[in-house]
């Protein structure tokens, strides 16, 4: 067995992927491929956890060389041309399908990564695959990074890009989405362009995300970022909270920072993915429930056993699934 010496001591997780909490027994679900078993068994970080002393900004090299070797396996999966544009000031990458599709020239999709609101700069795990399979232009946005660029600087950058790609794209023709603290992000974008009195986009997706970042729930409390691998996410009141470093010295109650007390009400039709070991899980379905009290079209899924963002690994079925009910869903939604 691997041990887990962070702060589940007692975690011990087998080959097979069984894992062992303390007296409990969890056992890989009988629905699960070979693939997703060795998964769920490997530590993510060689020992198995974050170095527990320190914040993940510290870590950005680390990280991001990580984030950018999964991007270089997206692109071998999934063909794309990139080419970096700076937008009104603002760095992206546009990701542009080998072929653009039949009439999807007219339609472009913005990406926020993820990256716990310090980390990813550059990453295209989650473009590439989809401008693959939509046949779709896709802006991934470099927006500032917390701590050195606290909230409002991220969605300032996202609003940016986005007000450029008006000129030029119809709103029923853009889609925005992120994973993470991008799916995060691409709920407050949302709220901060209805404040704007901008035009909002003709879909959102919000995977593994959350629309209150003051209670992350009962997942959060349960699961890491690794599902039992690693550590819990840190609390607010630590002072190496990526989310206390995001947020800075702002006033926490901004509707922007918690779009599930904002009004949701004519929001695009958004489509929500989580996992059952996912730390975000109560965030996005409780997020989901708030969309839908509000009126607005929005669909859920969940996944079993996977940890958080599972479709960043992309030789998995149950990524390739999650990629693709993605494509689908902006295949569907925009250009109405």
């Amino acid at each position: 067995m691997a041990s887990n010496e962070s702060q589940f001591p007692s975690v011990a997780v087998d080959p097979d992927g069984t894992v062992h909490l303390g007296p409990r027994v969890i056992p890989v679900p009988k629905t699960l491929n070979t693939e997703a078993r060795q998964y769920l068994a490997t530590p993510p970080w060689g020992d198995g956890a974050v170095p527990p002393s320190q914040p993940m900004w510290e870590l950005r090299t680390q990280v991001d060389s990580m984030l950018k070797m999964l991007s270089g396996m997206a692109r071998s999966a999934y063909p794309v041309q990139i080419d970096e544009q700076i937008i009104d000031g603002v760095r992206t990458d546009l990701v542009s399908p080998v072929t653009l599709g039949e009439g999807k020239q007219e339609r472009v999709l913005i990406n926020l990564h993820g990256g716990a609101f310090v980390l990813g700069s550059g990453s295209l795990v989650e473009a590439i695959p989809i401008a693959n399979l939509t046949q779709t232009c896709v802006v991934s946005v470099d927006y500032r990074l917390a701590p050195e660029h606290p909230f409002p600087a991220a969605i300032d950058d996202i609003v940016t890009v986005y007000r450029e790609l008006l000129k030029t794209y119809q709103p029923n023709n853009i889609g925005l989405f992120g994973s993470s603290a991008g799916a995060v992000l691409t709920g407050e974008t949302a709220v901060r362009l209805r404040q704007l009195d901008l035009p909002l986009p003709a879909a959102l997706g919000v995977f593994s995300g959350s629309g209150d970042m003051s209670d992350f729930g009962d997942s959060a409390a349960i699961y890491t970022l690794s599902g039992f691998w690693g550590e819990l996410i840190r609390p607010l009141d630590d002072p190496g909270s990526e989310i206390k470093s995001y947020i800075g010295g702002h006033d926490s109650k901004d509707p922007v920072i918690l779009p599930v007390y904002a009004d949701l009400s004519g929001f695009p039709p958004t489509l929500l993915i989580t996992s059952t070991r996912d730390a975000l899980l109560s965030g996005t379905s409780s997020f989901h429930r708030a969309l839908r009290r509000a009126g607005v079209e929005a669909d859920l899924f969940v996944f079993e056993a996977m940890p958080h963002c599972h479709w960043y690994a992309i030789h998995l079925p149950e990524a390739k699934e999650a990629l693709q009910i993605m494509a689908d869903f902006f295949d569907t939604r925009l250009g109405r």
